[in-house]
């Protein structure tokens, strides 16, 4: 498969989600990290967003709260080339009503290669690492022959009306 190249600016575009039992843990972790936070974009969603704009100190871009499709907006966003970094705390053993946007978004971070951090863990390891603040090239699978790709069961009459 062919690959093209994303390049990420030295400050990146980081989206912070959390699920609500998650919301502490993250802007604890946020707060740990504000200052290797500070230079970049962030974006999170709905509660999350405003208790991060306010503990941080710094300006986050709010968008709708995830069951109200905050989480799909990242996803487009992500989809838009928007997000470079993905950080969400979510909790694997509560069930939540939009369980299937949570899996859409995490789809979406793996289509398009950008980092993931589910747990505090991999986001210290994340955001400690030296990349996180350098200029980086992702490398994306070119999705033209998939775009361009014959569908199966299209017949040329329909394919002369598309």
């Amino acid at each position: 498969m062919a690959y093209r190249k994303i390049a990420m600016e030295r400050d990146k575009n980081v989206a912070l989600v959390a699920h609500d039992n998650k919301k502490q843990e993250l802007v604890e972790w946020a707060k740990y990290n504000r200052i290797l936070l500070a230079h970049h974009r962030v974006y999170a969603t709905g509660t999350t967003g405003r208790i991060l704009e306010e503990e941080l100190g710094f300006e986050v871009i709010k968008l709708q709260s995830g069951p109200l499709g905050g989480d799909q907006q990242i996803g487009a966003r992500i989809v838009d080339g928007e997000i470079d970094f993905l950080i969400f705390f979510w909790d694997p053993l509560e069930p939540v009503p939009h369980d299937p946007d949570v899996k859409a978004l995490l789809r979406m971070a793996v289509v398009w290669n950008i980092p993931i951090a589910c747990n505090r863990s991999s986001a210290d390891f994340m955001i400690s690492s030296t990349l996180m603040d350098e200029e980086y090239d992702r490398l994306v699978p070119d999705y033209d022959g998939y775009r361009t790709r014959e569908v199966v069961g299209r017949t040329r009459a329909h394919q002369a009306l598309a």
